[in-house]
């Protein structure tokens, strides 16, 4: 299944190797989803917990960050909070990618400043439409 959905998607490729943080303790999701963001033309890397966060940001400079709300050592709503009130951070798209269906979440997630929010199970396909567009706009 996953490579008949890299199949289609294909001619999604991105030319510049824009690069994705992905911020996901669970080590399966985090794993597909880096793997089929770089298969897809994306320079990717990966935390499974919060700790670094910032450190990273700052080493990796991500050009967009897929955020799971729930970690283990801290909530992913304080890390959203904390991203848009760094003058640094605060222009770097945030996607939400998590468990949390109730409406209240996506509000709350949106109103942090995320620009976008998928529930798990993940469609790839529509995400990787979501994060192309977040980046053409960013880059207008």
């Amino acid at each position: 299944m996953t490579v008949h959905l890299l199949k289609e998607h294909q001619q999604c490729h991105v030319p510049s190797l824009k690069r994705i943080l992905i911020v996901e303790d669970n080590d399966i999701n985090r794993m597909l989803l880096s793997d089929y963001l770089s298969y897809s033309g994306y320079n990717v890397q990966s935390l499974a917990t919060g700790s670094f966060f910032f450190i990273k940001i700052q080493q990796f400079k991500p050009d967009l960050i897929l955020l799971d709300l729930k970690l283990p050592d801290i909530d992913g709503y304080s890390l959203l909070q904390q991203i848009k009130q760094q003058q640094d951070f605060t222009k770097i798209p945030v996607i939400v990618v998590s468990g949390f269906a109730f409406k209240s979440d996506q509000e709350r997630a949106v109103d942090l400043g995320a620009c976008g929010y998928f529930v798990k199970p993940v469609n790839l396909n529509k995400l990787l439409g979501k994060i192309s567009e977040e980046l053409v706009i960013r880059n207008m």
